[in-house]
């Protein structure tokens, strides 16, 4: 064998990790830190599996062999050009199989000292959701607890700006975490991508110091949480923030000026709260939202909706929230919640 082998223990010993699946499947999730250099893209890809299906393997093997060898030769000519013979590749696809193998057999004899992933794609996915059974029990963890609008996601931001040990899950799952969260022109990460990323930022925090979190339900979006992670932050000292309804008003408005930007967008998403309020509520919340009336929709929002369900899922779900400390935060603004971040313990 030209080429050798490597595992998961030994990725910060090469100089590039190459991922040689399709793009489609790079896009889903890959080793973070690597780059994409295909050797089939998707609709090649397609092409070959329909062959292996309605005519041969034999078929497809010869034509995806072409497609292989071309696009390799594109890589070296164009990617890999510039290295120098001590350049170190590490190489992987979906199981460390053939796709991987041909890259690291031509780039072998180029004499490059390619290695090639032992079980390519699919033992770094088993690994990621064994750490993220295990990893989160580590940790001390302090979670932040307070109603939508209450500022949680700027005070997480405020502390980790003075050194404290913060995980940001919203930032991860790229959703604000309710009916309403989803961020304009930002589409969730998939699954996947998502648990690579928190196993990373995981990976990066001290097991000595305790980390800052805020309170999530087991979903964000269409992002689920895993259960070893919420059972570790359920088990965490609490701290509530005690904000006043008009600030988190005008915090909500700021935050989601999107929506108000788009009123048919707004109410179109408020519908999902049509089997908790029914049509009458919706309606009114629709006249209030057409006839500009944005501050006294929010605060029902709050006072109907948001404070209750909050609530009683997080007396359910974290029990030493009865004896959370309170922050007082009538003022969200960078320099108050700085003051405030400042006063915690990191």
């Amino acid at each position: 064998m030209l080429f050798r082998t490597a595992n998961l223990s030994q990725l910060a010993e090469f100089d590039e990790i190459i991922d040689v699946r399709t793009p489609a499947e790079f896009a889903e999730d890959h080793i973070p830190g690597a780059i994409n250099c295909p050797v089939f893209s998707n609709e090649e890809r397609v092409t070959v599996g329909t062959l292996y299906k309605q005519a041969s393997p034999f078929e497809a093997r010869k034509v995806g062999a072409a497609m292989v060898a071309k696009n390799i030769a594109h890589h070296i000519e164009t990617r890999f050009s510039g290295h120098a013979k001590s350049w170190r590749p590490l190489i992987y696809c979906w199981r460390g199989g053939q796709r991987s193998g041909a890259m690291s057999i031509i780039l072998a004899q180029i004499g490059w000292a390619a290695h090639k992933l032992d079980g390519g794609y699919k033992t770094y996915r088993r690994h990621v959701l064994d750490r993220l059974e295990t990893l989160p029990g580590d940790f001390t963890w302090r979670v932040i607890c307070g109603p939508t609008g209450s500022g949680k996601s700027r005070l997480l931001k405020a502390m980790k700006e003075q050194g404290l040990q913060v995980l940001d899950l919203e930032d991860l799952a790229q959703h604000r975490g309710s009916v309403l969260g989803r961020l304009p022109g930002l589409p969730q990460p998939s699954q996947k991508w998502f648990d690579s990323n928190l196993l990373l930022a995981l990976q990066n925090l001290d097991p000595a110091r305790p980390v800052h979190v805020e309170a999530e339900s087991n979903k964000i979006g269409l992002i689920t949480l895993p259960p070893a992670l919420m059972n570790a932050m359920h088990s965490g000292d609490c701290l509530v923030i005690d904000t006043p309804v008009e600030t988190r008003v005008s915090l909500l408005m700021e935050d989601y000026r999107h929506y108000l930007e788009n009123s048919d967008l707004l109410i179109e998403h408020l519908q999902g709260l049509h089997r908790f309020h029914g049509e009458k509520r919706l309606a009114n919340w629709t006249r209030q939202i057409r006839s500009g009336d944005f501050a006294t929709m929010v605060a029902e929002l709050l006072e109907l909706h948001y404070d209750p369900s909050y609530w009683r899922a997080t007396s359910r779900n974290y029990p030493k929230l009865s004896e959370a400390k309170h922050l007082e935060t009538p003022s969200l603004s960078w320099d108050a919640l700085g003051l405030i971040a400042r006063g915690l313990e990191g």
